[in-house]
């Protein structure tokens, strides 16, 4: 270690030009800079728009503290501040705690607001800054501890063209921002590819969300980054599906991927014809240190390679230790500290590792008090002095992947979880607390560290929480899926699908989810409860709400009067987010029912319903990763729809007569006559089975299986238009050729499936084209048809929709019950035929009761039909099949 420097602080003589020049953001004015959503901006404009910053930031050299967000706003800002030589402290745009605390510790001269708002607290430095500090990063993460990482303009520099280098990055490359920029993951994307006079296509949405990879594709996109989460979330949300036509290469930092991840991605990139960079990197070390060649990535797949340009690797006592132009100053715990020079040369990594004989190195353990939680490095020290200076007799250790604490006498196990959550700022899920009498101790005296985290993953398979609150917090993610899809255990990493989670429970859960969270992702479904659980926290602690569910609405209920007309009305009008399948599902029963009353005459939704039914089934029954998953899934729905259905075709059958015995089979489509009666009442329920059938024998073929992974979007839209050849009359069929045929009919199943599958604009000018050709022309009549197009090309177009609140309780019964309703509604008006209004309000009053009886009541109905899978100690995680309730 070197001795610190203590020379008095200048300013710089070119803060801007010499150091970074990159910064000066030179070359073609005209070529892409940052690419939007609707919008490039191009260089010259972005380099105009730093210019018209740096105006607002000019004078002496201070510290500027800039809270750091995906928008181009804060990019600017940041560009600005440090192109004028400042010191930056990089602080989270929507982690407003954390900002406070670092003001707190460390009093800014300046303040930058993530929308770029400048805030002047004094025009001259109120402590010495050496002149080659260039940023100060947060060494905890998201811990929000005030020990920070000091890193030069040569660390910046030197590590920019470090990684820009073995990414063989290319002016005309882009990457898409995956990662918060305020991470310094996420800042190494954007120096490296500012240095080779790369884009970036900036956004700050989910890579679950289609819209994400709709602004990748308008980009032209070539590499996007990612943390072992992202790869967890990717992997449940079909990324491998996608079709990126410009993707060149995909980086994996941030915490250990496990090999077999490492070998599947790998593999996967290989065959979709882009590369897997698996890097090794820690602020202080600006970022990267290390990278794995892409060519090495199946078969060595547990290193993490060769150390960076110009850097390398020591083992002393196990431990790796780098130097390189990129290692840090050193810490600043005061801001004394940031007045000093280099008080660092090598770093002392935290890891233990080994060189293997291939020269290759290899990360075997953690030495120190840091552990990564889902892509965060947690401070276990400063999470265990806040707990317990908080009157908590704790103990804290961890492991990649989990916060483990042992408490004595807390009276509230969840209490103390949620409290390391939001300390940790990690999801729930990632935390795991055991209360003990006495906490684990080594023989000489010290905390039991792997005592503890042993202790935490014993109880790994149980319910966390007091004897009053065996699960988790009653605002948790974990909680409502808990109570709504019937778990008694519900792990961090599983989704709605994976619980068993299908139309029938989809409506009610989404809606109750989006009362924690706000608006819903659009692929929230495939989403681990541990991120949903960092959003419902974010939009607990009002940091990340969307418009009209923040404190926007908080303010519109007091002016109202919470408890007065006014504010129930206000309320009520509120709006919220509900997907446009849902409500279609809540219209389309209430027409169904009404035309069937004769209490008006709308027809053509139960044909669109059919489109639903096919969507809703690739959503869920069709995304588990393994075949056997998804045909227990097909095969689960089909009996869903078939049980409730013949709990009545079968007593009107026996005990009063109604309908032919080929209902009993749900077969009068193959045997029935070519003229309308009862018998063919029940044809929208054959027409569902025959599709989930048809779906199990698709699925079952392993050849279909790889082309619907080479082709998501292809397959469903030639089986569309194959199944659509029955309605021709190109040959004669051995079954009745009716509208309401489950053969004639099965086309519009495939169509939903294709619709769920679009995932580009093409894509969905292909789906709004064959719902035209199709749908439009199909039975002849043109209100008929046209009212079946609206709502195909409303899912089609509008996928989420803001309704008022008021009405969504009503929705949520609606949508969820229409099975049953269509089921029973016809024995209800059997008995009220020729009074209209009376006939369509029993037959809905009648669905929801047996809904109500079906799904609540009888113990082996309804969410109960998924068992335990005994061998696994848990619920089978596979997703249940959509029916049309």
């Amino acid at each position: 270690m070197l001795a610190p420097s203590l020379a008095p602080a200048v300013a710089p003589t070119a803060p801007d030009g010499t150091r970074l020049p990159w910064l000066d953001l030179a070359g073609d004015a005209d070529a892409p800079a940052v690419v939007l959503p609707g919008r490039v901006v191009r260089r010259g404009e972005l380099r105009a728009l730093v210019d018209s910053a740096a105006r607002h930031l000019a004078g002496t050299r201070r510290l500027v503290l800039v809270a750091m967000d995906n928008r181009l706003e804060a990019l600017v800002a940041y560009l600005a501040a440090l192109r004028e030589g400042h010191a930056v402290l990089v602080t989270p745009g929507d982690r407003p705690d954390t900002r406070d605390a670092l003001r707190a510790a460390w009093d800014p001269d300046v303040e930058v607001a993530p929308d770029g708002t400048v805030l002047v607290h004094r025009d001259a430095p109120a402590t010495d800054l050496h002149p080659d500090l260039a940023l100060l990063l947060s060494t905890s993460g998201s811990t929000g501890s005030p020990k920070l990482v000091r890193l030069s303009w040569d660390n910046v520099a030197a590590n920019a063209e470090q990684i820009a280098g073995f990414l063989q990055i290319r002016e005309s490359d882009c990457a898409v921002t995956s990662l918060p920029l305020h991470y310094c993951y996420g800042l190494s994307v954007l120096h490296s590819h500012l240095a080779r006079g790369a884009s970036i296509a900036l956004t700050d949405l989910s890579v679950v969300d289609p819209c994400f990879w709709d602004l990748a594709r308008a980009a032209g996109a070539t590499s996007f980054a990612g943390v072992p989460w992202t790869f967890e979330m990717l992997e449940r949300s079909g990324f491998a599906d996608l079709d990126l036509p410009t993707l060149r290469y995909v980086t994996q930092a941030g915490g250990r991927l496990d090999p077999d991840r490492v070998r599947h991605w790998a593999e996967l990139g290989r065959a979709r014809g882009w590369d897997l960079f698996v890097m090794y990197g820690q602020t202080e070390a600006t970022a990267r240190m290390a990278y794995l060649p892409p060519d090495l990535a199946t078969t060595h797949a547990g290193a993490i390679g060769r150390p960076v340009p110009g850097g390398e690797f020591e083992i002393e006592d196990g431990e790796l230790v780098y130097t390189g132009p990129n290692v840090m100053l050193g810490y600043a715990t005061t801001a004394a500290d940031l007045a000093l020079g280099r008080t660092v040369s090598r770093l002392r990594t935290g890891d233990l590792g080994r060189r293997r004989p291939d020269g290759l190195y290899e990360v075997t353990g953690r030495s120190s008090r840091h552990v990564k939680v889902l892509g965060h490095r947690v401070d276990l020290d400063v999470v265990e002095q806040r707990l317990r200076a908080g009157g908590r007799d704790v103990r804290v250790a961890g492991r990649e992947g989990l916060v483990a604490v042992t408490v004595r006498d807390c009276g509230d196990q969840g209490a103390v979880r949620r409290a390391v959550s939001d300390l940790a700022h990690v999801p729930f899920g990632g935390v795991r607390v055991v209360e003990v009498s006495d906490h684990p101790m080594l023989p000489g005296g010290k905390v039991d560290q792997r005592g503890i985290v042993a202790l935490a993953e014993a109880g790994l398979d149980k319910p966390q929480g007091s004897p009053d609150s065996l699960v988790p917090r009653s605002d948790s993610v974990e909680r409502l899926y808990a109570v709504t899809l019937h778990r008694d255990r519900v792990p961090h990493d599983a989704t709605f699908a994976s619980l068993g989670g299908d139309s029938l429970s989809y409506v009610e859960v989404s809606l109750r989810l989006e009362s924690l969270i706000g608006d819903l992702p659009a692929a929230w479904h495939v989403t681990p409860v541990a991120r949903l659980q960092e959003l419902a926290d974010a939009a607990a602690r009002g940091t990340s709400r969307p418009a009209g569910e923040g404190t926007g609405d908080a303010t519109t209920r007091t002016a109202s009067g919470l408890g007065g007309p006014d504010g129930r009305l206000a309320r009520a009008l509120r709006r919220r987010t509900v997907e446009t399948s849902v409500w279609l599902r809540a219209l389309a029963i209430l027409l169904i029912v009404g035309t069937h009353a004769d209490l008006f005459s709308l027809q053509g939704t139960a044909h669109a319903l059919l489109v639903l039914v096919g969507y809703n089934v690739a959503r869920f029954a069709l995304t588990a990763p393994q075949r056997r998953d998804r045909l227990t899934a097909l095969a689960r729905g089909l009996v869903r729809v078939v049980a409730p259905t013949l709990a009545v075709v079968v007593p009107a059958h026996v005990v009063w007569g109604y309908y032919e015995p080929r209902n009993l089979f749900l077969a009068n489509w193959v045997f029935g006559e070519e003229r309308l009666g009862p018998p063919w009442r029940f044809w929208f329920i054959e027409a569902i089975v025959l599709a989930l059938v048809v779906a199990i024998a698709l699925t079952a073929v392993p050849a279909v299986a790889r082309v619907e992974r080479r082709w998501p979007f292809g397959l469903p839209v030639a089986l569309t238009l194959a199944a659509f050849t029955v309605r021709l009359e190109l040959f004669e069929l051995p079954v009745p050729r009716m509208q309401g045929s489950a053969l004639v009919v099965l086309f519009l199943f495939f169509l939903g499936w294709a619709i769920a599958r679009v995932s580009s604009p093409r894509e969905r000018w292909v789906a709004t084209a064959g719902a035209v050709l199709l749908v439009g022309t199909f039975s002849g009549n043109p209100a008929r048809d046209a009212l079946s197009l609206a709502v195909v090309l409303a899912l089609v177009w509008w996928p989420t929709t803001r309704v008022p609140s008021g009405l969504v309780p009503l929705v949520q019964v609606l949508a969820a019950s229409s099975l049953f309703v269509y089921v029973i509604h016809w024995q209800v008006l059997e008995h009220l035929w020729g009074k209209p209004l009376l006939a369509f309000l029993g037959s809905m009053a009648a669905g929801v009761a047996y809904w109500v009886a079906w799904t609540r009541v009888l113990p082996w109905a309804g969410g109960k039909l998924s068992t335990p899978d005994r061998k696994r100690g848990g619920a089978l995680s596979v997703p249940a099949p959509t029916v049309v309730g």
